[in-house]
């Protein structure tokens, strides 16, 4: 055990001294689209949990960060898993989502919200987006309704929350589970109220990218003890309570590791700091590009952006390659928007159409996100951005 733990620990350091490196070290960018901003609270509490020997699924830290977690959002129940996309696996999985089920969920999202359904045996209906905001069109939602849906997912993408107010709606009126995907959106909120509360359960991401992070990670929440007890229960392999090593459902190892969940109580105690950073930098490039071709990614009204990514669309797709590739040249990191999953060729069977998620997702570009970016980083990227526009 002695060495297993010095093994441990020297990996550790060894990480650390990697991400304590300069940016430009990590990769070929001076200016990535994220890093994660790892601080001293991050080492001291993984070296407590070396020290502890408590390294697996068990340990202060996983009970610590769940309830930390909890509170913040302001819900009454918090389980940690190993990522995000277990986590939608395991909130549908909580609901009872299967074989002859729909569930319905916006084309313009990331993969992972959309192989969670199917995943389940589910049906994933595709709906599209909003113009404005770019988040999942509530009348679309309204039009794919059949007897067969069980339930909405709602994605809160790039970190803008979803019109919940009328999606709750929706769903009340037809008898409908809402699923909310915040992996891009901690710390978002709508009408003042943090995402992840509205639904019947809900999801977060602490991948290296997002704006917490446990390295790997995600988090399940819910207001409902029943679908609490039912996600812990899959999670830990279907363990029943009443006799030891005994099981009495097909359940996952969807377990977070102590060590992860010291990461992530870390972070959560400087995520009020994280968000302000990030909401200036993300005014910083609106301002810079205000008056140009380019639209940003504003927030909208009785909402509170967590600018997870800061976006721009281009005026033209066919320009969009172009100015990746000046950026490149400079130093600059950028990534496409997501591609409508729809037209990807797993989901692509049936043709669909589904024009204004195209339009966003083919003109769309993610800059630079990360909190350390200072103005002067901003300035500069906005600059060669603004060259770009111009070629």
């Amino acid at each position: 055990m002695q060495l297993i733990i010095l093994l441990l620990y020297c990996s550790y350091r060894i990480l650390l001294n990697i991400t304590n490196v300069k940016i430009k070290t990590m990769s070929s960018y001076k200016y990535p689209v994220y890093a994660p901003s790892i601080g001293l609270k991050e080492k001291e509490y993984v070296l407590d949990c070396l020290d502890s020997t408590w390294i697996s699924s068990k340990g202060k830290y996983v009970g610590a960060f769940e309830k930390s977690f909890a509170e913040y959002i302001k819900i009454d129940y918090a389980t940690t898993v190993s990522n995000g996309t277990v986590a939608i696996h395991l909130a549908l999985l909580a609901l009872g989502v299967g074989l002859g089920d729909e569930v319905i969920v916006p084309t313009l999202t990331y993969i992972a919200s959309v192989n969670a359904i199917a995943y389940t045996g589910a049906t994933p209906v595709f709906v599209d987006s909003l113009a404005g905001t770019w988040q999942m069109d509530p009348n679309d939602i309204k039009k794919k309704i059949t007897p067969q849906t069980k339930a909405i997912l709602v994605v809160h993408l790039y970190g803008h929350p979803c019109d919940m107010s009328e999606i709750m709606h929706i769903a009340h009126d037809n008898n409908i589970f809402v699923v909310e995907d915040c992996a891009e959106a901690i710390g978002t909120k709508y009408k003042d109220q943090y995402v992840g509360t509205f639904g019947d359960i809900a999801t977060f991401s602490f991948f290296g990218n997002k704006t917490i992070t446990t390295g790997e990670g995600g988090m399940v929440v819910t207001n409902d003890h029943t679908l609490y007890d039912r996600a812990v229960h899959f999670k830990g392999q279907g363990l029943a309570n009443h006799r030891e090593y005994w099981h009495d459902v097909i359940g996952y190892n969807y377990r977070m590791t102590n060590i992860c969940a010291a990461i992530g109580l870390a972070q959560l105690e400087n995520v009020e700091e994280v968000l302000k950073k990030k909401r200036q930098i993300a005014q910083w490039y609106s301002n810079a590009i205000k008056g140009t071709t380019m639209t940003f990614h504003n927030e909208d009204e009785n909402c509170f952006h967590s600018y997870w990514m800061c976006s721009v669309l281009l005026k033209e797709s066919s320009k969009r390659d172009i100015v990746r590739e000046y950026l490149k040249n400079n130093g600059i990191e950028t990534r496409p928007l997501f591609y409508p999953v729809h037209t990807m060729p797993m989901y692509s069977k049936r043709y669909e159409r589904h024009a204004i998620a195209e339009n966003i997702g083919w003109r769309g570009i993610n800059l630079p996100s990360y909190p350390g970016l200072n103005k002067e980083d901003v300035e500069f990227i906005t600059q060669c951005l603004l060259e770009a526009i111009k070629i």
